[in-house]
């Protein structure tokens, strides 16, 4: 039995998570502050969801059957290194983004082109798909921690007496930006992606060959034979129940840095990608886990279990924002909210669907996790909270937030009643 390249694999998901938080939690800070619209925020944030649409029918088609997935997945970051690079020099909205839908259409495929790698070089998938899955976790934390000292005011530091090192470490921790100078550094969260990107350009050449895997009896597309197992009742139900998960993951995305810096809370600017990355941190022990937990209680309760989650750290959001130690410390539940969930659903992906149509199979899913989901989160959330739930400059988020509530309800009792997968996908036909 050939060994699984653990450590290339490793790396590959490391890069890859990287590119992505780095720049996402601050975006949706970052556009308001450039003037932009509602509607021209979501032109650009939809850009993320529909090339996540559309990788499932070019990009994933690629990988599966004509294309060789690691040139696959080092082109697509080269082109999107150099676009995450032109978006940090400019702040024109047409410029920025034609250049965020550029980037998005050669990234989207990627999120599932890393897994196919991963799970044809692995020997195990069950047992070890979770500690290299981890490499995306640390790879999330690892884009976060630097922008504590990025964002630090340093005039406003220096400008303060300090007495000895601990205190001067401690006033620059407390001084994030603010205002004009804050928008002045945040293009450096896309800077750093598009480094990151155009060095896992690199790394992808590295990775062990993934040939596409073709059927030559079946000349259809390999999406298509993908969206015919939507037939099966219960392939329906987790598809629907990824999609509200994945909407409620996005409105996470998109209103928790808002709340966080909000006076409510009082997150300074430094500090709000680092209390959000708590929840990637918790994901790693989480993803250790991960496989005892499939084992133990089922793919259904393990579902259900990431699902609800949702319900508890919303709640904290909603009924208890003064206390910052706790809206903080709740974004722990993150990893049992993506690992529980988000990551079983690959795995059992892996497991249910044939070989040749696995990757389009994974882009079904992400079309949810990557596309629908985060495409209605990125045209609602904005509008929602800059119009519905705010009334003269106040935000009303406990109203708001039992919007994510009620939608983790509903998808962990939908999983509950249907979800029932027989022993093999094959039984089900």
């Amino acid at each position: 039995m050939k060994k699984t390249p653990t450590i290339k694999l490793f790396l590959m998901m490391f890069l890859q998570m990287f590119i992505w938080g780095a720049w996402l939690p601050m975006i949706f800070v970052y556009l308001p502050m450039l003037g932009y619209s509602p509607f021209e925020q979501s032109w650009i944030l939809n850009a993320f969801p529909v090339a996540a649409i559309i990788s499932v029918f070019f990009g994933n088609q690629f990988a599966d059957r004509n294309f060789a997935a690691e040139k696959f997945l080092s082109l697509s970051h080269l082109i999107g290194g150099l676009a995450l690079i032109g978006i940090s020099l400019t702040t024109n909205f047409w410029i920025f983004m034609l250049l965020m839908w550029i980037y998005c259409l050669f990234y989207l495929p990627t999120m599932s082109i890393t897994n196919s790698i991963a799970f044809t070089h692995m020997n195990n998938p069950v047992s070890e798909f979770g500690p290299i899955r981890m490499g995306g976790t640390f790879g999330w934390i690892a884009a976060a921690w630097p922008f504590v000292f990025i964002f630090v005011d340093w005039d406003l530091v220096h400008a303060t007496e300090t007495d000895g090192l601990i205190d001067f470490i401690g006033v620059a921790l407390g001084s994030g930006l603010t205002g004009e100078a804050l928008l002045d550094v945040i293009p450096w969260t896309f800077r750093i992606a598009g480094i990151a990107s155009l060095v896992l350009a690199l790394h992808s050449l590295k990775l062990p060959h993934t040939p596409p895997h073709k059927d030559d009896e079946n000349t259809r597309p390999a999406w298509f034979e993908a969206v015919k197992l939507l037939k099966h009742p219960f392939v329906m139900v987790l598809w629907i129940a990824t999609l509200a998960d994945a909407f409620v993951q996005h409105l996470q995305f998109n209103w928790t840095p808002i709340f966080l810096g909000s006076d409510i809370v009082g997150i300074p600017g430094n500090w709000i990608m680092p209390a959000l990355s708590i929840g990637q941190v918790a994901e790693i022990l989480t993803m250790f886990f991960l496989g005892a937990a499939l084992k133990k209680l089922g793919w259904r309760v393990t579902m259900m279990v990431g699902i609800s989650a949702y319900i508890i750290r919303f709640g904290v959001y909603a009924l208890l924002p003064e206390m910052t130690w706790l809206v903080v410390t709740i974004n722990i539940l993150h990893g049992i909210c993506y690992a529980f969930f988000f990551a079983s659903v690959y795995i059992f992906v892996d497991a249910y669907f044939p070989i040749d149509i696995r990757s389009s199979a994974q882009g079904l899913f992400n079309v949810m996790i990557f596309g629908l989901g985060p495409l209605l989160a990125y045209s609602f959330g904005p509008w929602l909270i800059q119009t519905v739930f705010t009334d003269n400059g106040i935000i009303d988020f406990k109203s708001m937030f039992m919007i994510p509530i009620a939608i983790s309800i509903f998808a962990t009792l939908l999983l509950a009643i249907g979800f029932k997968p027989p022993a093999d996908i094959k039984s089900a036909d």
